[in-house]
């Protein structure tokens, strides 16, 4: 296996950077998202990896090989596609056989790897149909076998769940994560679906606008976001965010907000200090509030609930505080009435707080 090394990698096409000086390590048999939205340079990134796209800039390593000037099939890599790819007038036997005849194996291996992979995919009953005879499962697999039968160094796979429905793409999250755990295969994955990244990866590495903004486990980018772009893109609902001023009051710090001021924590408030009189941001997920119906406590902020959507397990309550609109899920027996007031308590140690300017976490 091999660990994967992109240094100051930079991409353009024409006038747009597509990768902009991304530099990121994928250590051996680690599995490594790439996660953002559409056009944020993630599937130019893998295919600088795969050799499809040369870089403009900056170096690519796979172990300790300078791979910039070496072709696609010399760099010791598998890519499964969005589409598939497979060839529609072979069987899903020749399908999984063709990489290996195209290096010249010897026949007996070719028939011994196509038969074990199939047996690892739970697709044996499948190796005499034809494409077109299969399901969108049954495809996604195939393209994976035919991947997985070349035992390449790295995997590299372009949002190959996304032609699946929602219900056998979470059957497959789950299998791809058990395949990858006992090939132990380096693998770089590439999804803007943030449920995808969260459940399958060691690691994710964030992007917007060919940038990285952070690189970390889940856990951490869950709880200790880079940035507003992160905090907001990961999390569903996403995260609450509320334009406020930093201020000081005999003594204590508040998030003056215009319709409430919210007192900061004293454990927070040596950091927050210098930014007395500073634009900055609250930030606070939709599960970290708890919705009172009477003020029966300081530090509370008022509003008004806008809409309430039952969920089954819980309740996506909308509520307003002054212009702003909020999320809050709450216990699925809550009772709340449109219009009602009510008060808003937040898990004070689990607030966020972004500088306005720079977008960047303060806590």
């Amino acid at each position: 296996m091999a660990k994967v090394t992109l240094k100051n990698i930079v991409k353009r096409f024409g006038d747009v950077i597509a990768v902009n000086n991304v530099s990121l390590d994928i250590e051996d048999k680690e599995f490594t998202v790439l996660l953002g939205p559409s056009g944020c340079g993630k599937t130019t990134t893998l295919r600088c990896i795969a050799g499809l796209e040369t870089p403009d800039e900056g170096e690519i390593y796979i172990g300790d090989t300078l791979v910039n000037d070496l072709p696609p099939k010399d760099r010791d890599v598998a890519m499964v596609f969005q589409s598939y790819a497979l060839y529609p007038h072979m069987k899903v036997y020749d399908n999984l056989a063709f990489p290996l005849k195209m290096r010249k194996f010897p026949k007996a291996e070719i028939d011994e790897r196509v038969k074990r992979t199939a047996e690892l995919l739970r697709i044996p009953h499948l190796l005499d149909r034809r494409p077109k005879q299969l399901s969108g499962g049954e495809a996604q697999r195939t393209a994976l076998g035919r991947a997985i039968v070349r035992e390449p160094r790295v995997f590299l796979m372009d949002e190959p769940l996304s032609n699946l429905d929602a219900k056998l793409r979470l059957y497959m999250r789950a299998e791809l994560k058990r395949l990858q755990n006992e090939l132990g295969i380096t693998t770089i994955y590439v999804t803007h679906d943030q449920a995808e990244a969260m459940t399958m990866a060691d690691k994710i590495a964030i992007m917007n606008l060919g940038l990285l903004q952070q690189v970390s486990s889940p856990s951490e980018i869950y709880t200790s976001p880079s940035n507003v772009f992160v905090a907001g893109f990961i999390g569903s609902p996403p995260m609450n965010f509320i334009d406020c001023t930093c201020v000081e009051k005999n003594g204590d710090l508040f998030l003056d907000a215009g319709t409430f001021a919210y007192q900061i924590s004293r454990d927070f408030v040596g950091v927050m200090k210098e930014k007395v009189g500073s634009e900055v941001i609250l930030g606070f997920r939709p599960e970290d509030v708890s919705i009172e119906k009477k003020r029966a406590k300081k530090n509370l902020i008022e509003a008004e609930v806008y809409v309430s959507e039952p969920l089954g397990s819980e309740i996506l309550v909308s509520l307003k505080i002054g212009d702003a609109l909020v999320k809050v899920t709450t216990e699925p027996y809550s009772v709340l009435e449109i219009g009602e007031k009510v008060w808003l308590e937040l898990s004070e140690k689990r607030i966020h707080i972004f500088d306005k300017k720079t977008q960047k976490t303060i806590i």
